[in-house]
C-alpha cells in the first residue's frame, strides 16, 4: 500500500504543477471540453478499451480538499481532481527490459483535474530513450479522450 500511495503523491504533484505552468512543465496536458465527470469516464473507457487494466483511482481532489485545513491552508488547488494508475504488461516489459531500473516508472497514471472549471486531461513526461514508449501510449490514451 505505502508504494502506492508514494507513487500516487508523485502523480498529484505532478498535476499541481502542469495546472500551473504547463511550460517547461513536468507533465502534458490537454483541454477537455466537457465536466470532470465526462472526463473521468472517458479516461477509464479508454484504458479499459485499449485492453488494460485499472490498478488504482487516486481521489486526488478530494483528499486536498480534506487535508488543506489540516496542513494549514485553504487554497483551493482542484474543483475534482482524479489519477487513473495502470500498467501495460507489453510496453512495461519491452521498456523494463531495455533498463530494469525502469520499475520506477511504473505504474503509468492519467490525471482528470477540474481547475476553475477548466477541466484538463493530463500524464507525466518520461525520461527519453526507450520510456518514450511508454509517453507515445499516454499520449495516444489521452488524444482519444479530448478528440
Amino acid at each position: 500500500m505505502y508504494k502506492i500511495l508514494t507513487a500516487t503523491a508523485a502523480l498529484a504533484l505532478t498535476a499541481t504543477t502542469a495546472l500551473a505552468d504547463n511550460h517547461g512543465s513536468p507533465a502534458v496536458t490537454y483541454p477537455f471540453d466537457g465536466s470532470f465527470e465526462d472526463a473521468t469516464f472517458a479516461v477509464e473507457s479508454a484504458i479499459v478499451g485499449a485492453g488494460l487494466v485499472i490498478d488504482y483511482v487516486s481521489h486526488t481532489g478530494e483528499m486536498l480538499a480534506r487535508t488543506g485545513a489540516d496542513v494549514g491552508s485553504d487554497v483551493e488547488l482542484f474543483a475534482a481532481a482524479d489519477i487513473f494508475l495502470f500498467c501495460s504488461a507489453v510496453t512495461s516489459r519491452k521498456v523494463m527490459e531495455a533498463n530494469p531500473m525502469n520499475i520506477a516508472h511504473c505504474p503509468y497514471g492519467i490525471f482528470v483535474a477540474d481547475q476553475g472549471g477548466e477541466v484538463v486531461v493530463g500524464y507525466r513526461k518520461y525520461p527519453e530513450g526507450e520510456m518514450q514508449e511508454v509517453q507515445a501510449l499516454l499520449d495516444g490514451l489521452v488524444k482519444e479522450v479530448v478528440e
